[in-house]
């Protein structure tokens, strides 16, 4: 894909002002591209420099965007990417850092505070792109915007992953509390004259039912592995569904009792590590999976999922039995 197919205009705030952008990284080559890319979205630059530049001599205003390039970090740029991700926090600045999928896990858990978009040994228009998801986050924007067809690939992401949490509302909700005109569970009203307490079946309707236990971790490897046998035929881009191979690994770690690095999770999604990033970005705001700081080394980090996905994969699992599930 050519650069003329990432082309935008200036991007200003609400006053019209435009947008700046501070750049670090430790190739000089690769800060040349990074300022052209920068260029091409529509932004300006702020200043360049190193990672070990970003916070030395005395304190220096940052960009409205930061751009990080860290594929092998050591101590000094933990503690840096460590402290410029609490910066971003307090101040809204976006953070977009690439790295590598060996550095995954340690620039993870370096970045709690902020929600950076983190890019792996990403190609120019992938850094293209995530400036304009950048963009797209920050209100009062005055820019154009992505190409239709990036715009639609940012759409189908969020559609998904929305109808991913409707889907397992809709098994949470059909198990759950009972439902009366006007919307709630309960009244609060006065009785009337001819007021009769309920029926005991009525009254089971609204005790929730108890969640049934999750599945044979087994079985869901099973799943996974099946799943995985239609690339042995045909293309695997036929069958890319990053949401529910996540969830399935998530499951089955959850019942084993493991915890899931982000990077393994990457793998488990059987897309590009950068794509399986944004879906995992997706599904901690869609409240399905959380993220769980390692309590004996605060650098890292793992997923999970969060207690309303545990309910709703039970809850799937024992509806749709296994030999439905293993037939599939």
């Amino acid at each position: 894909m050519s650069q003329s197919d990432f082309t935008y205009a200036m991007a200003a705030d609400a006053a019209g002002l435009p947008l700046a952008v501070s750049i670090f990284a430790d190739c000089d080559l690769l800060r040349g591209q990074m300022e052209d890319d920068v260029a091409t979205a529509g932004l300006k630059v702020r200043e360049t420099g190193t990672l070990a530049q970003l916070f030395a001599g005395d304190a220096q205003a940052l960009g409205e965007v930061v751009l990080v390039d860290c594929p092998q970090p050591d101590a000094a740029d933990m503690a840096t990417l460590a402290r410029l991700d609490s910066r971003a926090a307090h101040s809204g600045a976006r953070l977009v850092i690439s790295t590598s999928m060996d550095a995954l896990d340690t620039v993870f858990g370096c970045c709690a505070q902020s929600s950076p978009q983190i890019l792996v040994n990403p190609i120019r228009c992938e850094r293209v792109i995530a400036l304009g998801r950048v963009l797209a986050s920050i209100p009062n924007m005055r820019l154009r915007e992505l190409s239709e067809d990036d715009r639609l690939t940012l759409l189908r992401l969020t559609e998904q992953v929305g109808q991913i949490a409707e889907r397992l509302d809709r098994l949470d909700s059909a198990q759950g509390w009972g439902k009366r005109d006007g919307g709630g569970a309960f009244r609060f009203e006065s009785p009337g004259d001819a007021w009769r307490p309920p029926a005991r079946d009525n009254e089971r309707e609204l005790i929730r039912k108890p969640r049934p236990p999750l599945p044979d971790a087994r079985l869901v490897r099973q799943v996974i592995a099946k799943r995985q046998a239609r690339t042995k035929f045909f293309d695997a881009e036929l069958f890319a569904d990053p949401a529910w191979d996540m969830l399935l690994d998530l499951t089955a770690a959850r019942v084993e009792r493991k915890r899931v690095s982000v990077t393994s999770l990457c793998i488990a999604s059987a897309v590009p590590p950068t794509t399986a990033l944004r879906w995992i970005g997706q599904m901690v705001d869609a409240g399905l999976f959380i993220r769980v700081e390692d309590e004996t080394d605060r650098r890292r980090a793992f997923i999970d999922l969060s207690d309303r996905a545990v309910d709703a994969m039970a809850r799937y699992f024992a509806d749709v039995g296994e030999n439905a599930l293993l037939a599939a």
